[in-house]
């Protein structure tokens, strides 16, 4: 007997609360208990509101995960050091034209991100206060991403997109941190774009994603073998070159400027190999062998490699012909690298989990037609000359009959 969608939103709501409360438990950052507690206080209203009253438990849990703790955390100035990073670089970008500090003596002075990233420091330097707490923009980066890529994909408003955003997965980093936020965003809407046929709009988007961090270099490969599959190689082509420029005129300002800096602290420092160390120490893989010497730091990058390998001949040999597929094959592209990466934090898994459950969500929000269309990439055209095609219509004329006599059921008119 299968459990009815109520049932199964209880037991989420509950899940979530259990998992919230661990925080006040385990974690030792101030922002990541104050959220446990405001969360766990929002599932558990949920999980009791949603057997009769489901409307308000997404509203308890939004309250409870989200608005709560966020708010508290904003005005009160406090968050992980990823925010204040942020905004120092925009600060940075904006007085001086460069973004890194130059040699950095700690922890806090180095900024792994690519120039991009600047820009959600921006709003605090100019408006300062509340409004321009960079997890506010960050934020409006990820719910504008989203909300783009279903318009894409044509959907009607997706009644599991707030379900997703009130979860853990993204009511977590968005109270404490942010900063995956803009990247998760900007990789929703480039798989739209190419799901949609839309090379050009994919490539721009997939070039503000890749000068944010380097980990949305995977999202190209994915992105290009779609379009590829779907709408032949001059798409395909088209998002790779604009998606290559557009990252390269975004990241050469800076790696002109700072060339040293940029690879200290975007490439060297997250792998493990500055000056200073790393404080992704999760106990995942990677980091568990590269802390057994050099050559458990040499045989992690070329478990890596090997894995990056995989998912690339996985593309060649099987490429994605929906959304869901290819952020399913990004996903686990992504859970490869963040597991075997050098250093790396449990966090960063919740990046593939978004990109999952935010592609079947828009391919639940379309209907049939649009799912057959738009997102299984045809659009109506035809994938290899690109021109329109009419959709396929019932034959005219008497129905088939089987061999007694009968029309045969599912087919021509008399079905």
């Amino acid at each position: 007997m299968t459990p009815s969608p109520s049932v199964c939103r209880t037991a989420g709501w509950s899940a979530a609360a259990a998992w919230a409360l661990s925080f006040p438990l385990v974690s030792s950052l101030g922002p990541h208990r104050l959220w446990g507690c405001c969360a766990a206080v929002g599932y558990l209203c949920a999980a009791v509101l949603e057997s009769r009253r489901p409307r308000a438990a997404l509203a308890a849990a939004l309250t409870g995960a989200i608005a709560v703790p966020l708010l508290w955390l904003v005005l009160s100035g406090q968050g992980q050091s990823e925010v204040m990073v942020i905004e120092r670089s925009g600060r940075l970008l904006l007085e001086t034209g460069r973004m890194y500090v130059d040699r950095p003596a700690g922890v806090a002075q180095y900024t792994p991100y690519l120039p991009a990233m600047a820009a959600f420091g921006i709003p605090h330097a100019v408006l300062g206060g509340p409004l321009g707490d960079a997890r506010l923009w960050c934020a409006a980066a990820l719910l504008g991403g989203m909300w783009a890529g279903r318009r894409l994909l044509g959907g009607p408003r997706s009644p599991w997109l707030p379900l997703l955003v009130a979860s853990p997965v993204v009511a977590l980093p968005l109270a404490v941190s942010g900063v995956d936020l803009p990247l998760a965003g900007l990789l929703c809407l480039a798989l739209a774009a190419a799901g949609a046929g839309r090379p050009v709009l994919a490539g721009a988007v997939l070039a503000g994603a890749c000068a944010l961090k380097w980990t949305a270099l995977p999202a190209v490969a994915v992105a290009v073998a779609l379009l590829a599959a779907c709408r032949g190689r001059r798409a395909a082509l088209r998002c790779a070159l604009v998606a290559l420029l557009g990252s390269a005129g975004l990241i050469l300002p800076s790696a002109l400027l700072q060339p040293a800096e940029l690879w200290r602290q975007v490439f060297a420092f997250p792998t493990g190999r500055a000056e200073v160390p790393t404080p992704a120490s999760s106990p995942l893989p990677g980091h568990l062998l590269a802390g057994l010497g050099s050559w458990g730091w040499y045989l992690t990058v070329a478990l890596l490699a090997v894995g990056a390998l995989a998912v690339a001949l996985s593309l060649l040999v099987r490429p994605p012909r929906t959304v869901v597929a290819a952020a399913d094959r990004l996903a686990t592209g992504l859970v490869l690298a963040f597991a075997l990466a050098p250093a790396g934090r449990f966090g960063y898994l919740a990046l593939p989990v978004l990109l999952s459950v935010w592609a079947r969500s828009a391919a639940v929000a379309a209907s049939p037609r649009q799912r057959s269309l738009v997102v299984a990439g045809s659009a109506g055209r035809d994938p290899r000359t690109g021109r329109p095609v009419s959709p396929p219509r019932p034959a005219d004329g008497p129905a088939p009959r089987g061999r007694a006599g009968f029309p045969r059921s599912g087919r021509g008119p008399a079905s």
